[in-house]
């Protein structure tokens, strides 16, 4: 038994399942996996307690907590991509015909502004529809992960005891953003919306990252050989799933397993690379959205971001 034992949580998908199963065993350590049904909570536990070794995180959440000094480091590790066009939903009824109509209105935001989701919805209106983000009230139905983070003036509360699919469908909000799917008399603002990301994939090369890792910095410098060792046991992990992938050979596949499918079809290529050298485009986008939409402060280095052991690995 390895004498490290990490308090670890990452939601069970494909590319972790193998290392959650037991299938690969990493080297010299031992991930002591939890479960936190709802996966976010323990994204805010970690920025505000430091509860876990290793922990699952939306990438904006990280990367506000990075510029506000949150002790932890990522690890280039992309568990979760996705798209976003189908997040933005309306009531057909409210008088809003293109994404366009949203300037000058409210628009609502599950949970904080800085939701990774949200970031990158906002950049669909903004990238492909025109949208001045400045120009629409963001109305935010909870608080930040971060505490310290403050928002742009545009960015205001929800009233108490709203919901925001009620609000959107009274007409009170123009849309909604990440409110979740079949919340009932809302449709997506975007047409076709699946099909909108995967064309926007084939061209701009657009392909969202949603989660990645973070560990403590006290273990990364207690323990040189951490980030390494934990980057090869997830991309192992991650490795068995793609090939299943190209072998469709997933019995029973969730959505996300005929989204990963669909990108490889689309690119040719490994839907879930993990490293920088492999996703450097989609996080420097990241990153300039994050400063528009004014969630940062200023540009990071994207080696910064990373432990160093990592910077240069590809799995």
């Amino acid at each position: 038994m390895p004498d490290l034992r990490l308090r670890t949580v990452t939601r069970t998908q494909g590319d972790n399942r193998a290392l959650k199963d037991g299938t690969v065993t990493p080297r010299g350590f031992d991930l002591a996996f939890e479960e936190v049904p709802v996966l976010v909570d323990a994204f805010r536990r970690m920025v505000r307690g430091l509860e876990f070794d290793v922990c699952e995180m939306a990438m904006t959440t990280y990367l506000c907590a990075k510029a506000h000094g949150k002790p932890f480091t990522a690890l280039p590790i992309f568990l979760v991509r996705g798209f976003h066009h189908g997040a933005i939903v309306h009531a057909p009824q409210g008088g809003i015909q293109s994404p366009k109509d949203l300037e000058g209105r409210r628009v609502g935001v599950n949970r904080g502004y800085t939701v990774t989701t949200g970031v990158w919805a906002r950049a669909v209106l903004q990238e492909e529809y025109g949208v001045d983000l400045s120009r629409v009230t963001w109305v935010l139905s909870g608080d930040e992960h971060v505490a310290e983070y403050r928002p742009p003036a545009n960015v205001v509360p929800m009233r108490p005891a709203g919901r925001l699919s009620e609000l959107v469908a009274a007409g009170e909000l123009a849309a909604a953003v990440g409110v979740g799917p079949g919340s009932p008399g809302l449709t997506p603002l975007i047409p076709d919306a699946a099909e909108a990301g995967f064309a926007a994939l084939r061209r701009r090369g657009h392909y969202p990252i949603n989660h990645l890792v973070v560990v403590r910095d006290d273990l990364l410098s207690a323990h040189p050989r951490l980030a390494a060792d934990l980057f090869e046991a997830f991309s192992r992990a991650k490795n068995l799933y793609v090939d299943r992938l190209r072998r469709d050979a997933i019995e029973e596949p969730a959505p996300a397993d005929v989204m990963y499918r669909r990108v490889m079809e689309i690119t040719g290529a490994d839907p879930l690379p993990y490293g920088i050298a492999p996703n450097r485009g989609v996080i420097e986008e990241l990153i300039e959205h994050a400063v528009s939409q004014r969630i940062l402060d200023r540009r990071p280095a994207v080696e910064s971001l990373f432990a160093e052991s990592t910077v240069d690995l590809t799995g």
